[in-house]
């Protein structure tokens, strides 16, 4: 059987360039019309969204409130310089000279209400204008938007977990603060030595400073341990701080102490002697095994609880000699904590192991642009330091 078609077909062809459709098409295809538009478009709709949030959390009210305006006053004004500075960081750009390809774009200019927006140096000179009050002010901003987003969220956490850790900016010109310490990457190279401290139930930033490229002192985390109160939202009762072994001394047991708080710190300089007759193990067939001990290092007003895991070191199974160790102590790993929280060892210690998701959100921090050191001065750098992580926990706050 022969099928005949209608070959005459032209009249059902729409040529591209006409304007006509005869119908919405769903998706791009040969009858979809197409011409130029005069309008230029934002490729950054997600700001939409943030605008919506500031506009909901009342950010304006918030930053005239906190923060203490630096002796140079733009143009623009002081919140519109900051704010340009967090919608850029939010956009992906982590330096102030990536202005040049943001400056007209139609969304940020018409948020601005502007044609344009200013030149970059403008807002490096900004930046170059701030200085140490500037950047605490921006954690009074924080805590005050905190508390605020808490509130619209229904967000009342009775305890909250803070997680304290420092971690290293490398620096390759002639910054203020650089010192040579320990820098794993660059070995040898000269950095700055922010600390940093995170709240685990929400993972949003609570507080911490740049600091110059010298390991953490007892006084100075004691000192950081004791400015957590003004901080704190007013629904938290309770706090848990836990640090590594950089952390561990007299003076910061003493603030945790008298601050309230409980605390669990990594030693990584005391040597407590262990009861042979108290390890135990959770499972028998686990390999490790836990003790406790109430102990007074040297320098110490009084005694601490201590926790302990041992590890079995592993036997080099290519050695045809195998040499015996002559201590028991050589035979294992330990891994020491001083604590203030209750319970068995092995539960403490795994309270403490929660922390290791603090590195993943100090590589978030660096991506969104903590590494970018603006300014040769300390003290810009610290207010910028604060204002990127102030954009930080917006974004979170505003992906969440």
């Amino acid at each position: 059987m022969v099928k005949r078609h209608n070959k005459d077909n032209a009249g059902r062809l729409i040529n591209q360039g006409e304007n006509g459709c005869p119908a919405r098409a769903t998706k791009i295809g040969p009858s979809t019309a197409y011409e130029y538009c005069s309008e230029r478009l934002s490729p950054f709709g997600g700001l939409l969204g943030l605008v919506k949030f500031m506009d909901a959390v009342k950010f304006k009210e918030i930053f005239d409130g906190y923060y203490k305006l630096p002796a140079r006053t733009p143009e623009s004004g002081h919140f519109n310089m900051v704010y340009g500075i967090i919608m850029l960081l939010f956009i992906g750009f982590n330096r102030i000279w990536h202005f040049v390809y943001i400056r007209i774009d139609p969304m940020l200019c018409s948020i601005f209400n502007v044609v344009k927006l200013p030149y970059v140096t403008t807002y490096w000179r900004y930046v170059d204008s701030l200085g140490i009050n500037q950047g605490k002010s921006l954690l009074d901003v924080m805590s005050a938007l905190r508390e605020r987003v808490w509130q619209l969220c229904g967000i009342s956490y009775r305890s909250i977990h803070i997680n304290i850790d420092t971690t290293v900016e490398t620096i390759y010109g002639n910054q203020q603060g650089g010192r040579k310490g320990h820098n794993t990457k660059n070995r040898g190279k000269e950095g700055l030595r922010p600390v940093l401290c995170f709240i685990e139930e929400t993972r949003e930033y609570f507080t911490g400073k740049l600091r110059a490229g010298k390991t953490i002192g007892g006084e100075e985390v004691a000192a950081l341990i004791r400015s957590f109160r003004k901080y704190l939202p007013g629904c938290v009762k309770g706090v848990i701080l836990r640090g590594d072994g950089e952390f561990i001394s007299w003076e910061a047991v003493k603030a945790a102490k008298g601050e309230g708080y409980d605390f669990i710190f990594g030693n990584k300089a005391c040597n407590p002697p262990f009861e042979a007759s108290q390890w135990y193990k959770t499972r028998k067939k686990d390999t490790l095994e836990y003790n406790e001990i109430m102990y007074q290092p040297m320098g110490w007003e009084h005694a601490c609880r201590f926790v302990v895991m041992r590890i079995p070191k592993e036997e080099d199974s290519k050695s045809k000699q195998v040499q015996l160790e002559l201590l028991e102590d050589e035979r294992y790993k330990y891994r020491i904590f001083v604590t203030s929280l209750k319970g068995k060892p092995h539960a403490v210690i795994a309270e403490y192991d929660k922390r290791a998701d603090c590195e993943n959100l100090i590589g978030e921090a660096k991506r969104e642009g903590l590494e970018a050191i603006p300014s040769a001065k300390f003290a810009s750098n610290y207010a910028y330091f604060q204002l990127v992580m102030l954009a930080y926990n917006i974004s979170g706050v505003h992906s969440r």
